[in-house]
Protein backbone atom coordinates (compact mmCIF):
# COMPACT_ATOMS: atom_id res chain seq x y z
CA UNK A 1 0.00 0.00 0.00
CA UNK A 2 1.09 3.47 -1.07
CA UNK A 3 1.62 6.18 2.06
CA UNK A 4 -1.55 7.26 3.13
CA UNK A 5 -1.97 11.17 3.03
CA UNK A 6 -4.95 12.89 4.75
CA UNK A 7 -5.79 16.19 3.20
CA UNK A 8 -4.71 19.06 5.99
CA UNK A 9 -8.15 19.71 6.53
CA UNK A 10 -9.15 16.15 7.04
CA UNK A 11 -6.11 15.76 9.21
CA UNK A 12 -7.77 18.67 11.28
CA UNK A 13 -11.23 17.66 11.64
CA UNK A 14 -10.36 14.33 12.34
CA UNK A 15 -8.46 14.86 15.36
CA UNK A 16 -11.13 17.11 16.36
CA UNK A 17 -13.33 14.17 16.16
CA UNK A 18 -10.85 12.17 18.35
CA UNK A 19 -12.16 14.91 21.60
CA UNK A 20 -16.10 14.65 20.17
CA UNK A 21 -17.01 11.66 18.95
CA UNK A 22 -18.62 8.99 21.88
CA UNK A 23 -19.34 6.11 18.93
CA UNK A 24 -16.08 3.68 19.19
CA UNK A 25 -16.63 2.56 15.64
CA UNK A 26 -15.98 6.45 14.50
CA UNK A 27 -12.85 6.84 16.87
CA UNK A 28 -11.30 4.04 16.12
CA UNK A 29 -11.19 4.37 12.35
CA UNK A 30 -9.66 8.31 12.80
CA UNK A 31 -7.16 6.87 14.96
CA UNK A 32 -6.26 4.54 12.33
CA UNK A 33 -6.26 7.11 9.73
CA UNK A 34 -4.18 9.47 11.85
CA UNK A 35 -1.20 6.93 12.85
CA UNK A 36 -0.87 5.82 8.60
CA UNK A 37 -1.01 9.12 8.05
CA UNK A 38 1.90 9.67 10.70
CA UNK A 39 3.99 7.08 8.41
CA UNK A 40 2.52 3.61 10.73
CA UNK A 41 3.03 0.38 8.69
CA UNK A 42 -0.57 -1.15 8.31
CA UNK A 43 1.10 -4.09 10.09
CA UNK A 44 1.92 -1.84 13.06
CA UNK A 45 -1.73 -0.48 13.31
CA UNK A 46 -3.46 -3.80 13.17
CA UNK A 47 -1.05 -5.60 15.98
CA UNK A 48 -1.65 -2.11 17.99
CA UNK A 49 -5.62 -2.41 17.54
CA UNK A 50 -5.53 -6.06 17.07
CA UNK A 51 -7.94 -6.74 13.99
CA UNK A 52 -6.63 -7.61 11.01
CA UNK A 53 -4.55 -6.16 8.32
CA UNK A 54 -7.54 -6.56 5.49
CA UNK A 55 -9.65 -4.92 8.25
CA UNK A 56 -7.31 -1.43 7.84
CA UNK A 57 -6.74 -1.71 4.33
CA UNK A 58 -11.15 -2.06 3.85
CA UNK A 59 -11.71 0.89 6.34
CA UNK A 60 -8.89 3.32 4.63
CA UNK A 61 -10.70 2.07 0.76
CA UNK A 62 -14.22 2.72 2.62
CA UNK A 63 -13.06 6.46 3.80
CA UNK A 64 -11.49 7.19 0.56
CA UNK A 65 -14.00 5.78 -1.51
CA UNK A 66 -17.39 7.84 0.05
CA UNK A 67 -15.93 11.42 -0.43
CA UNK A 68 -19.66 12.49 -1.17
CA UNK A 69 -20.25 12.05 2.72
CA UNK A 70 -19.50 14.20 5.69
CA UNK A 71 -16.08 12.89 7.28
CA UNK A 72 -17.66 11.75 10.37
CA UNK A 73 -20.21 9.44 8.14
CA UNK A 74 -17.27 8.42 6.22
CA UNK A 75 -15.93 6.21 9.09
CA UNK A 76 -18.62 4.37 10.06
CA UNK A 77 -19.69 1.12 8.28
CA UNK A 78 -21.92 1.48 5.07
CA UNK A 79 -25.38 0.84 5.47
CA UNK A 80 -26.12 -3.37 4.22
CA UNK A 81 -28.10 -4.46 2.24
CA UNK A 82 -30.72 -7.70 3.85
CA UNK A 83 -34.10 -8.60 4.39
CA UNK A 84 -35.70 -5.46 6.35
CA UNK A 85 -37.53 -6.46 10.02
CA UNK A 86 -41.31 -7.29 8.72
CA UNK A 87 -43.08 -7.54 12.13
CA UNK A 88 -42.19 -4.29 13.59
CA UNK A 89 -44.67 -1.97 11.86
CA UNK A 90 -46.86 -4.53 9.76
CA UNK A 91 -48.03 -6.55 12.83
CA UNK A 92 -48.91 -4.71 15.54
CA UNK A 93 -51.67 -2.89 14.34
CA UNK A 94 -53.04 -6.07 12.75
CA UNK A 95 -53.00 -7.35 16.21
CA UNK A 96 -53.94 -4.07 17.87
CA UNK A 97 -57.16 -4.26 15.40
CA UNK A 98 -58.36 -7.99 16.92
CA UNK A 99 -56.77 -7.89 20.33
CA UNK A 100 -60.39 -6.79 22.21
CA UNK A 101 -62.37 -8.78 20.47
CA UNK A 102 -63.64 -12.12 20.68
CA UNK A 103 -61.81 -14.85 18.79
CA UNK A 104 -64.59 -16.96 18.46
CA UNK A 105 -65.95 -13.77 15.78
CA UNK A 106 -63.34 -14.90 13.61
CA UNK A 107 -64.34 -18.25 13.62
CA UNK A 108 -61.64 -19.66 16.50
CA UNK A 109 -62.84 -22.17 19.28
CA UNK A 110 -60.80 -19.68 21.73
CA UNK A 111 -62.35 -17.49 24.07
CA UNK A 112 -58.85 -15.38 24.44
CA UNK A 113 -56.23 -14.33 22.23
CA UNK A 114 -53.12 -16.40 22.55
CA UNK A 115 -49.63 -15.88 20.67
CA UNK A 116 -49.93 -18.76 18.99
CA UNK A 117 -53.34 -18.43 18.13
CA UNK A 118 -52.61 -14.64 16.90
CA UNK A 119 -50.08 -16.22 15.18
CA UNK A 120 -52.44 -18.66 13.11
CA UNK A 121 -54.69 -15.50 12.96
CA UNK A 122 -52.31 -13.76 10.58
CA UNK A 123 -51.54 -16.49 8.87
CA UNK A 124 -54.71 -16.94 7.98
CA UNK A 125 -56.15 -13.73 7.20
CA UNK A 126 -53.65 -11.41 6.25
CA UNK A 127 -50.99 -14.10 4.58
CA UNK A 128 -48.48 -13.31 7.22
CA UNK A 129 -45.73 -15.47 8.12
CA UNK A 130 -44.93 -14.69 11.87
CA UNK A 131 -43.23 -16.87 14.38
CA UNK A 132 -44.45 -16.66 18.23
CA UNK A 133 -42.00 -15.11 19.49
CA UNK A 134 -42.96 -11.93 16.68
CA UNK A 135 -46.22 -11.73 18.08
CA UNK A 136 -45.39 -11.87 21.88
CA UNK A 137 -43.25 -9.06 21.51
CA UNK A 138 -46.10 -7.35 19.52
CA UNK A 139 -48.13 -7.79 22.49
CA UNK A 140 -45.32 -6.09 24.68
CA UNK A 141 -45.29 -3.29 22.39
CA UNK A 142 -49.07 -2.44 22.58
CA UNK A 143 -48.71 -2.97 26.15
CA UNK A 144 -50.92 -6.53 26.33
CA UNK A 145 -50.11 -8.99 29.51
CA UNK A 146 -52.01 -12.02 30.06
CA UNK A 147 -52.70 -13.01 33.51
CA UNK A 148 -50.87 -15.91 34.53
CA UNK A 149 -52.68 -18.41 36.84
CA UNK A 150 -51.39 -18.69 40.38
CA UNK A 151 -50.28 -22.28 41.33
CA UNK A 152 -51.31 -23.58 44.48
CA UNK A 153 -50.42 -27.20 44.50
CA UNK A 154 -47.41 -26.69 46.45
CA UNK A 155 -48.79 -25.12 48.91
CA UNK A 156 -50.24 -26.96 52.05
CA UNK A 157 -53.56 -26.36 53.37
CA UNK A 158 -54.02 -24.32 56.68
CA UNK A 159 -55.84 -28.03 57.95
CA UNK A 160 -52.58 -29.97 56.40
CA UNK A 161 -52.15 -31.45 60.09
CA UNK A 162 -55.71 -32.56 60.56
CA UNK A 163 -55.49 -34.20 57.13
CA UNK A 164 -52.44 -36.45 58.41
CA UNK A 165 -53.68 -37.31 61.81
CA UNK A 166 -51.83 -34.91 63.66
CA UNK A 167 -53.05 -31.76 66.35
CA UNK A 168 -54.12 -28.31 64.77
CA UNK A 169 -52.59 -26.86 68.58
CA UNK A 170 -49.30 -27.22 68.25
Amino acid sequence: MAPFQLHPWERRRLLQLLDQTHDATQLRRAQVLLWLHDGRSVTAVADLLRVSRQAIYNWVQSFTDRTDLDLADRLLDAPRSGRPPTAWGIIDPLIGAVIEGDPRDYGYRATVWTAPLLQRYLEEAHAIETSRKSVSRALARLGRRWKRPRHRLGLRPETWRQAKGGSSAG
